[in-house]
C-alpha cells in the first residue's frame, strides 16, 4: 500500500498513542482526527477508556494518505477515492483496448496497434 513512499523507522511496539503518532508522522494530532472522519480506512482501535491506539499498519496508511495530500497534491475527496479502491489499476497502466471505428484495440489492424502505441508513449511521459 505504501508504493514508493520512503518510511521513516517506526518503533517496534503494537500500538502507539495519537500524540506518539503525530510525532513519527510529523503533523498535529487534530490533523489525524480530522483525517479518521474522512478517510474510512483509517480507523485506530480504541482502548476501553476511549483512547486512540494505533498500529503500524495505521501509521503506514497516514503516510500513504500524507503523501497524495501534501506531495502529490490531492484533494481529500481524490484521496478518498484513490484509497477506496475506485481508481483504475494504477501500476498496470490503462485499459487501452478501446473501440475505435467499429473495430478493437486488440484485433489485427496495424493503424489501430499504432495508435495503442503511441498513446502507451504519451502515458510514459505522463507518468514521468
Amino acid at each position: 500500500m505504501t508504493e514508493n513512499i520512503q518510511l521513516p523507522p517506526i518503533p517496534d511496539k503494537n500500538f502507539f498513542s495519537i500524540g506518539e503518532v503525530s510525532r513519527i508522522v510529523q503533523l498535529p494530532a487534530y490533523v489525524l482526527r480530522y483525517w479518521e472522519s474522512q478517510f474510512r480506512i483509517l480507523r485506530p482501535m480504541r482502548r476501553s477508556s476511549g483512547q486512540r491506539k494505533y498500529m503500524k499498519k495505521d501509521i503506514e496508511v497516514i503516510f500513504q494518505v500524507k503523501d497524495l495530500l501534501h506531495s502529490k497534491k490531492f484533494t481529500i475527496a481524490g484521496a478518498k477515492k484513490y484509497l477506496s479502491g475506485d481508481r483504475r489499476k494504477k501500476d498496470e497502466g490503462v485499459n487501452l483496448n478501446v473501440d475505435l471505428f467499429g473495430h478493437s484495440a486488440t484485433g489485427d489492424s496495424a493503424a489501430l496497434k499504432e495508435v495503442k502505441k503511441d498513446l502507451e508513449d504519451i502515458l510514459e511521459i505522463l507518468k514521468k
